[in-house]
């Protein structure tokens, strides 16, 4: 078992990931948050182009740095609790070559992916109806099409995990935020849960993030 416990936010593009680590940051004091690796890779400039070669590329460095993350957070010892922005396993849903080649290609199976992460809450990518747009983030280029076909995909990476909770669209973010908050919370150890939103307002637009 991990010397950390590590919860995984994860899900489709447009799920309102961002938003919530923003939300966590206010609500979760105890927390340490980790980025998510991949936009760390791709607004630092690593090429972005769709064929096998260059995909395969950005996926083992987005993996290299999610695993030093990690280690970082282990190594600080400031705290002992991360929500992680994804996991390892997102990796595979973008695998040109399937899961398990995935897995071979960074000597991971996927159990001792799973048994790094406490928790897995998978917020599902909303429809265009219920507001997804990739024009709020710019390293986010899939079309609603493209962003539903990867939420699928990274359900079924993560399938099989003991402790994977999925929560669906709404159609007010506000309510998906306040599912996701108490599914963290409730991961917490008890001692380390808050009891109260520690005063904390929180405001967002119609549109999801």
């Amino acid at each position: 078992m991990p010397d950390i416990r590590f919860i995984v936010l994860t899900g489709g593009p447009g799920a309102g990931k961002t938003a919530v680590i923003a939300a966590a940051r206010q609500i979760f004091h105890q927390l340490t948050i980790l980025p998510e690796a991949a936009s760390i890779v791709y607004s630092g400039g690593f090429p972005r182009q769709p064929v096998p070669f260059a995909i395969r590329a950005a996926q083992r460095a987005i993996f290299r740095v999610q695993e030093q993350l990690e280690n970082y957070a282990r190594e600080e010892r400031a705290c002992s609790v991360a929500l992680c922005d994804r996991g390892i396993a997102d990796g595979a849903a973008y695998w040109p070559d399937g899961h398990q080649a995935f897995f071979k290609a960074i000597g991971l199976s996927r159990s001792e992916i799973f048994r790094r992460y406490h928790t897995v809450i998978h917020l599902r990518t909303p429809s265009v109806h219920l507001g997804y747009t990739n024009h709020t983030n710019l390293v986010r280029t899939e079309s609603p099409e493209e962003a539903a076909a990867l939420d699928m995909q990274i359900e079924k990476v993560w399938e099989g995990h003991p402790n994977r909770l999925v929560v669906p669209a709404t159609e007010s973010f506000p309510e998906k935020l306040d599912q996701v908050t108490d599914l963290i919370r409730a991961a917490l150890p008890l001692e380390r849960a808050p009891s109260l939103f520690l005063g904390q307002q929180l405001v967002f637009g119609e549109n999801h993030p």
